[in-house]
């Protein structure tokens, strides 16, 4: 699965994300992107899933007309030693996604 992490994921955290492809958002030079053109940036490079930490997302997006699948990761703080236990969850919500969901 290609996943693409939003600009406030830790960046070590893709190591524990193997076997997937896994690119932070500011290698595609999309620092400056908002969430929606973050996500149709997502899906216009055949990305699966962007990943955030940001609880707002869902919010502010329509969720029924997502381009790619969105993963809202929730831990506080947002740190690598906070995700690192929710890294099973993630491969496991990973291994059955579907596109055009939030989970």
């Amino acid at each position: 699965m290609r996943i693409v992490f939003d600009h406030c994921v830790p960046k070590r955290l893709r190591n524990a994300l193997a076997p997937h492809d896994v690119t932070r958002a500011a290698q595609m030079g999309w620092e400056e992107l908002e969430n929606s053109e973050l996500l149709g940036a997502a899906a216009g490079a055949q990305f699966d899933v962007l990943l955030t930490v940001d609880q707002n997302v869902p919010a502010q997006q329509n969720l029924s007309a997502l381009p790619v699948a969105l993963m809202v990761v929730v831990a506080h703080p947002n740190t690598l030693e906070a995700l690192k236990p929710l890294v099973p969850q993630m491969l496991t919500a990973l291994a059955t996604l579907q596109p055009r969901t939030l989970v």
